[in-house]
């Protein structure tokens, strides 16, 4: 008997559509047969499914995906009744019901509505539901999209603690070379999802009917990886792929994780995909930071760069401008420049207030 495990399956537009000629109604009650045998065997799984702009495409008789926003937001908003209408026939051959959830980063930022989110997916998997998920692409903005479906499956595998990740796609997994340009391309079986040579054999863009590519699968195992979750990058057509998956057998590319999870709240912290500003810090605050578990103090600060309020979420970067912390600022932009490179005994005679010591508490932030 295999361990129980919640499990967040990612399957993209190529599988998900045929090649873009329309919903792959079998592919769709293949992988709902597999998930219902797995609910069977006691594990839970969230389904994130692309597929709703290339269905559009289909049903408008487009012949390519559009670039405007608000064509593809109608696309979406056609094809988004064919996807899941398709997915809830299949998993109702098993007795299975389905709910749909679509998102935005807006609804993961925002604290509450990220806790709501998380609150109300754990509550259809108790019920026995299989949550089907998506980008709401009928009123993402570029401000608030996750960019693809790859990120957004490693962001509900955190926001649900969940146990794995498995991308379905249209190749056997990550090879250590593109394998369309060169026939001694080996595949790599396993290996760890925050190896910073992954994203360097990662191959570019993805298929004219996705957004994707290998590289978004690698980020998003990384991603992934903070809330300890390992992820499995497999051929989605695969006879039995998930069962086989689940029972052990080594299929595609597994990617662990070898970090201690981060705490809840540092997890959300780390998953924001856009920060509101930019704090230069020197030598001395990068260290405190990065190797020492301090909180970020004004004495340490070099510059500010952008637009914030007291309680945005910004990024802390070192000397040679690499980011190494994100955290919760305690105070504004504008006030963070007035006091940058102060002792924090200062604060208040330069504020005129002192809310806090520190620009960033450690409680509050997170090292990346």
């Amino acid at each position: 008997m295999t361990t129980s495990r919640r499990i967040v399956v990612k399957v993209g537009s190529t599988l998900v559509t045929n090649q873009g000629a329309g919903l792959d109604r079998n592919a769709i009650a293949n992988w709902a047969s597999q998930i219902s045998r797995l609910r069977a065997l006691g594990h839970e799984v969230v389904l994130v499914s692309s597929g709703a702009v290339a269905e559009g495409v289909q049903r408008l008789g487009w012949t390519k995906r559009p670039k405007a926003m608000n064509e593809l937001q109608a696309a979406a908003a056609v094809g988004q009744m064919g996807l899941i209408h398709g997915y809830e026939a299949c998993f109702r051959e098993h007795g299975l019901h389905t709910a749909q959830i679509l998102l935005t980063h807006a609804d993961l930022a925002d604290r509450q509505r990220y806790l709501n989110a998380k609150s109300t997916i754990k509550t259809l998997i108790a019920l026995g539901v299989i949550p089907i998920i998506n980008e709401n692409d009928t009123v993402v903005t570029d401000e608030i999209r996750f960019g693809d479906n790859d990120t957004l499956g490693a962001m509900v595998t955190n926001l649900i603690e969940a146990d794995w990740l498995v991308i379905l796609t249209d190749i056997d997994g990550l090879f250590s070379s593109d394998p369309r340009r060169n026939p001694d391309a080996i595949i790599l079986r396993e290996a760890s999802a925050l190896d910073p040579k992954l994203q360097e054999i990662a191959g570019g863009s993805g298929s004219s009917i996705g957004k994707g590519g290998m590289i978004t699968k690698v980020l998003a195992a990384r991603r992934a990886a903070r809330s300890g979750a390992t992820t499995i990058i497999a051929p989605g057509l695969e006879a039995d792929v998930l069962l086989r998956i689940v029972e052990g057998e080594a299929i595609g590319t597994r990617l662990t994780a070898a970090t201690t999870p981060l705490a809840a709240r540092k997890q959300w912290l780390a998953d924001h995909l856009q920060v509101a500003g930019h704090i230069y810090l020197d030598g001395g605050a990068a260290k405190a930071l990065a190797l020492d578990g301090k909180s970020l103090l004004p004495v340490g600060i070099l510059r500010v760069e952008g637009e914030f309020e007291r309680g945005a979420v910004v990024t802390c970067l070192d000397p040679s401008g690499q980011e190494i912390a994100r955290g919760l600022a305690n105070y504004s932009a504008t006030e963070t420049t007035k006091i940058s490179g102060m002792p924090s005994s200062e604060i208040e005679k330069i504020l005129g207030y002192a809310d806090e010591p520190e620009v960033i508490h450690r409680d509050n932030l997170v090292v990346l």
